[in-house]
């Protein structure tokens, strides 16, 4: 072997020496990189300005610059016509006073008591499929339709209106369901996972892995002392509660068959399920996952698409794809409520501190009115369930064709969005029940109250 040859071999093996002595550094650089990473599922970006807002800073909405914007990044405003409009959601914000309509050409947002329309934006590049209010405030979460060319549904943008730009983003592999938000937290919802971030910083708090959820069926507690998630399980029929600040998960078996749509009393103590039968409303104590009333929608299956609880807890509502409302008498109560007043909801001390779950027990109570049942229902026990089955209260009659939601509003109304664009008040008799009185109609997408 020549010189040169010998050489060369002695500077390849030195070299080959120090590559295997730097692999383990290497090794651990990268595992590091991997620990610093959230999720493979999904990547973010936090305005580096400003931030998130603290929600000591935000601001009741009163829109500065009614009609339209051009805000949202470079579209440009455009006409708007109701004709060239399609409807693609309805959401209530959190205490049900406002709602927010994603259409093709962007959102708009209404007041309740009075109706009224105000603000809208209109975008070039497409529509929203969900946009998300946080109570009166200027913030929205918003996720594009599967038409729009600058926001995807894959993508949940955090909007701030007030200053008109966007303060966070989050970007994940799959189409996102739902978005939920409270004043300290934000939650995603995603076919399969759940992600719960902290309001001020996005950081990620909690992983939670669901059954197929394409409905995005998600709920949160909006008392700021009280911190309870619930979700659809890993199994069929069951209901996921988290009370996070008990540190406790409670797993609710709520029917055989699949989760259709459930909710939560404000301040997460009371559940209410509705399977893909939809014929039964189950009331549920989330601490202890007891069964605290079962109320009859129908015999016929039906699809429901939303059910609602009035803050003091002494009315359910349910919509369906049955064209009705019902309306339920509720008899629970939490140890401890003054059931003479019915102003605000039920607040246990022990529920607000969360420091003990033996004095929450939900009971069962007298109720002001009485939900009609069978007149064999004497005889509960011997003949079949359905002969001691509560039914409706009060009922509401709309075209079947048309998805509708329904929510309390005040002095025993209820008010109810359709998907065709249409917004009802009617008003029940919580004494005598029957038929409600419709008290407003309005076409809200055709309307002529604009944003003044």
């Amino acid at each position: 072997m020549s010189g040169n040859s010998c050489l060369l071999w002695k500077n390849l093996s030195l070299l080959f020496r120090r590559c295997i002595s730097w692999f383990p550094t290497v090794i651990d650089c990268f595992k590091q990189v991997l620990m610093n990473v959230p999720s493979l599922n999904m990547s973010r970006t936090v305005s580096p300005s400003q931030g998130i807002v603290p929600p000591a800073r935000l601001t009741t909405y009163e829109s500065t610059n009614p009609g339209t914007s051009g805000s949202f990044g470079q579209s440009e405003p455009v006409s708007s016509d109701s004709n060239d409009i399609e409807l693609l959601s309805v959401s209530w914000n959190q205490d049900r006073s406002c709602f927010a309509a994603g259409t093709s050409r962007g959102f708009r947002i209404y007041n309740c008591e009075p109706f009224k329309e105000t603000f809208r934006r209109v975008l070039k590049s497409g529509g929203f499929k969900i946009v998300e209010m946080l109570f009166r405030t200027n913030i929205l979460a918003l996720v594009g339709a599967s038409a729009n060319s600058q926001y995807p549904p894959n993508k949940v943008m955090i909007w701030d209106d007030q200053q008109s730009r966007c303060i966070g983003e989050f970007s994940f592999r799959s189409d996102v369901r739902a978005v939920k938000l409270r004043r300290d937290r934000l939650v995603v919802v995603l076919e399969h996972k759940i992600y719960v971030y902290n309001f001020m910083d996005l950081k990620l708090l909690h992983q939670i892995e669901t059954l197929a959820n394409p409905r995005g069926l998600c709920c949160l507690s909006l008392h700021s002392n009280t911190s309870v998630l619930a979700c659809p399980g890993l199994q069929r029929g069951q209901v996921r509660v988290e009370h996070f600040g008990l540190n406790m998960t409670k797993l609710i078996y709520a029917h055989d068959s699949q989760i259709a749509c459930f909710t939560l009393t404000t301040d997460g103590l009371l559940l209410a399920t509705a399977s893909t039968r939809g014929t039964l409303i189950r009331i549920f104590n989330t601490l202890d996952g007891t069964r605290l009333q079962e109320v009859r929608r129908g015999v016929d299956r039906a699809e429901i698409y939303s059910i609602a609880l009035s803050s003091n807890v002494q009315w359910l509502a349910v919509s369906s794809d049955k064209g009705t409302i019902h309306l339920f008498g509720l008899r629970v109560r939490v140890v401890g409520e003054d059931t003479s007043s019915h102003a605000t909801p039920a607040k246990s001390p022990a529920l607000f501190n969360q420091n003990s779950s033996t004095s929450l027990d939900a009971l069962i109570s007298p109720s002001t009115c009485a939900n009609p049942g069978s007149s064999l229902s004497f005889m509960r026990g011997v003949l079949p369930k359905y002969f001691s089955s509560e039914w409706s209260f009060a009922q509401f009659h709309l075209p079947e064709d048309t998805q509708f939601i329904a929510a309390f509003g005040s002095q025993n109304t209820v008010i109810i969005l359709g998907m065709d664009g249409s917004f009802y008040r009617c008003r029940f008799d919580a004494v005598n029940g029957g038929d409600m009185l419709q008290q407003e109609y309005v076409r809200f997408l055709k309307t002529d109250i604009r944003p003044c």
